[in-house]
């Protein structure tokens, strides 16, 4: 399945989903955002799908808006549209999608490009990455959840800082600050990308999924609410099928077969 801005490919219970503007490094115009939010909408609905992995065509991962369209009388939506029905939408399908999401960052990831990134499950990205908070540069502040997850990821002083300052970050100084999950060679990015999402694609899906929600409701709980959270699903987890294979798997010292629910 394919579009102008967006490709998608499914395989092996992983759907391949790439940011395809190469031309723009591949920046988002109004039908490559509606684009991106309706396919996560397929692949949250599709029951093959059990991971999912998210990345760029060619030289960047995303370098944020596309200027041109702002700029553009005839385009601009402006950017109360662009954040309420573009952005925001966006960051909120990444995050309340009950299937892990893998970044696989391949090139720069500046503005809006890096927020999406970063608001994944697991973010990757190879030696040759650069992530940077690009809006100050230009007179803007950050979105796309940039407030939100960076001071949770690496520090209030440490965020701020480069929300002010629009400093470049290397992939690995990025996973040195707790910004990503791994920085990896570039000649070993896309075998340790795909190892990555098929071990996820392979694992409990229902169980991740809970996962993914303890974490979300984590970063406002109180401490006696998570505790209460952390209680009712993992009683719903325990009652999964996959919960029931993992414990025979383990007695009868197998490999477990998950199904994903």
């Amino acid at each position: 399945m394919s579009n102008n801005s967006i490709l998608l490919k499914i395989e092996n219970k992983v759907a391949h989903i790439t940011l395809n503007r190469p031309e723009v490094f591949n920046s988002f115009n109004r039908e490559m955002a509606l684009s991106l939010q309706s396919i996560l909408d397929d692949c949250e609905s599709n029951p093959e799908v059990r991971a999912i992995v998210l990345t760029g065509n060619g030289k960047a991962f995303c370098a944020g808006q596309d200027l041109k369209e702002v700029t553009d009388p005839e385009l601009n939506p402006g950017f109360k549209k662009i954040l309420e029905e573009h952005y925001n939408p966006i960051i909120t399908r990444i995050r309340s999608i009950k299937k892990p999401i893998v970044g696989a960052v391949n090139g720069v990831a500046a503005g809006a490009g890096a927020n999406i990134a970063l608001a994944c499950d697991v973010v990757v990205a190879h030696e040759k990455v650069s992530f940077i908070q690009a809006f100050s540069l230009i007179g803007l502040v950050p979105d796309s959840a940039g407030t939100f997850f960076l001071p949770r990821l690496i520090g209030f002083q440490k965020a701020q800082a480069l929300a002010m300052l629009g400093d470049k970050i290397s992939a690995e100084d990025a996973e040195k600050m707790g910004m990503i999950y791994k920085s990896v060679p570039f000649d070993d990015f896309q075998q340790t990308t795909n190892q990555l999402v098929l071990k996820l694609a392979n694992m409990p899906t229902k169980a991740l999924g809970l996962i993914k929600e303890l974490f979300n409701k984590s970063m406002t709980n109180t401490l006696e609410e998570q505790l209460a959270l952390e209680s009712k699903l993992q009683i719903e987890a325990a009652g999964s099928n996959d919960y029931a294979e993992g414990v025979s798997a383990f007695i009868e010292k197998r490999k477990p077969n998950f199904k994903g629910n």
